[in-house]
């Protein structure tokens, strides 16, 4: 799975999950979730959740960052990195 096939699955997950009640809400790639308040704290952990479902990424505690998960375009690059070369990736 390359990159935009893993931004557009999380855009998607995002959209259904968090923004389901606000159809006219447009997220940019590199719009700050937390920041627009797409998500909040339970919100990271659920993506958490699910970055680890869908594409068998753990996240690690020190993972948790605003560089890692604070964009659709750093979530993508990021699980790219952690999947390394397309292996299941383990934190």
């Amino acid at each position: 799975m390359d990159e935009s096939a893993i931004l557009t699955r999380t855009r998607a997950y995002v959209l259904d999950t968090f923004l389901y009640m606000r159809p006219g809400f447009t997220l940019g790639d590199h719009d700050r979730l937390l920041q627009r308040g797409v998500i909040d704290s339970m919100g990271v952990m659920e993506l958490i959740g699910f970055l680890r479902s869908e594409f068998d990424v753990v996240v690690a505690d020190e993972d948790i960052t605003e560089q890692n998960l604070g964009t659709l375009a750093d979530i993508a690059r990021y699980v790219m990195a952690k999947r390394g070369n397309g292996g299941p990736a383990r934190g």
